[in-house]
């Protein structure tokens, strides 16, 4: 795997309308702003896809640690949410509050687990890669 990477990104709009996001090889995708900056809420907005890669790459890192780990697992499900604040006179996210419910097969151990929960919010490269504060809760379900 050679660094650097680089990823591309198409955006375009008329005056009015939603922004037509593509990249090569992958589907379209038509984002607006959020309803709390007068868009109309039914778009992915900027906000929602970055809270949205936040998830992305928890989970897609929780799912390579894991498998190097020879740690078996039924489902993953991860729930962000990101605090768009103003911080002197900036808007910025100011937290994302990662919350994972992991299932696992019963017998499994919780500890272990939660250590590579853990080991995922730690090496995510998109939180890597914000100055926003990133918090995580666990939750391990046996039953998977």
């Amino acid at each position: 795997m050679n660094f650097p990477h680089h990823y591309r990104v198409t955006a375009s709009a008329q005056s009015e309308g939603p922004v037509s996001l593509t990249a090569e090889k992958l589907p379209g995708l038509e984002s607006d702003a959020p309803a709390q900056f007068g868009g109309p809420g039914n778009r992915w907005s900027p906000e929602d896809l970055l809270t949205a890669a936040v998830a992305d790459c928890f989970l897609l890192s929780f799912r390579a640690i894991a498998t190097a780990s020879k740690f078996a697992f039924s489902q993953l499900e991860v729930n962000v949410e990101g605090t768009l604040d103003r911080v002197e006179r900036a808007m910025l996210f100011t937290s994302f509050q990662i919350r994972a419910r992991l299932t696992v097969a019963t017998g499994n151990d919780p500890e272990r687990a939660r250590r590579l929960l853990e080991k995922a919010e730690q090496t995510c490269l998109i939180t890597n890669s914000l100055k926003s504060a990133v918090h995580l809760e666990c939750e391990i379900v046996e039953g998977g």
